[in-house]
């Protein structure tokens, strides 16, 4: 070998793209897993606090909340995806609410909402009461609001969020699927 010559080896240059080939293939899952949860989160909640003062006042308006839309109809219509849907706030089901979002109304989730009177559970959507939710009726009026998304563009798993006049955390399932 010369004096003063200096380097990395082939092996040693080939071992370390190999290092940051293996950090790289476990950290970008994980930031992207990250990246969708944030994006359907941020679109979630501000539009549960919208439907929830919406169903409030018209609760004070009216002295009862407004006739359940139940899980059957999800606004937009359709299934969820990646790509962004128009929310029909104009639809007849949803007008007694009268929601209003800021923007262009471009929403990934579906979202609905149930209602019903104390103690009574006929509207009680199975998505609601199964776990991890388990939403029973309480002893007073009551309503809840659920979201479902399909922020991985895989439909088999969807994230769900969920909220309620009992619990006005935002619970979620599945979150960033």
């Amino acid at each position: 070998m010369r004096e003063g010559e200096s380097g990395f080896t082939l092996i040693e240059v080939l071992v370390t793209i190999a290092v940051i080939s293996i950090l790289a293939a476990i950290a970008l899952p994980s930031f992207f897993g990250e990246s969708r949860k944030n994006k359907a989160f941020s679109e979630v909640q501000p539009i549960f606090n919208d439907m929830r003062v919406r169903i409030e006042q018209y609760m004070q308006e009216n002295g009862k909340y407004p006739p359940t839309v139940g899980e059957a109809i999800f606004n937009p219509a359709g299934a969820p995806s990646t790509t962004r849907a128009q929310l029909d706030v104009a639809k007849a089901e949803w007008l007694p609410i009268k929601l209003r979002l800021s923007g262009d109304d471009m929403v990934y989730c579906r979202y609905t909402y149930a209602t019903g009177l104390a103690n009574v559970g006929t509207n009680i959507g199975t998505r609601a009461a199964d776990p991890p939710f388990n939403f029973t009726t309480p002893e007073t009026d009551w309503y809840y609001i659920l979201a479902k998304c399909d922020m991985d563009d895989t439909p088999a798993v969807l994230s769900w969020y969920f909220t309620s006049s009992v619990n006005h955390t935002i619970l979620k399932d599945a979150e960033g699927k």
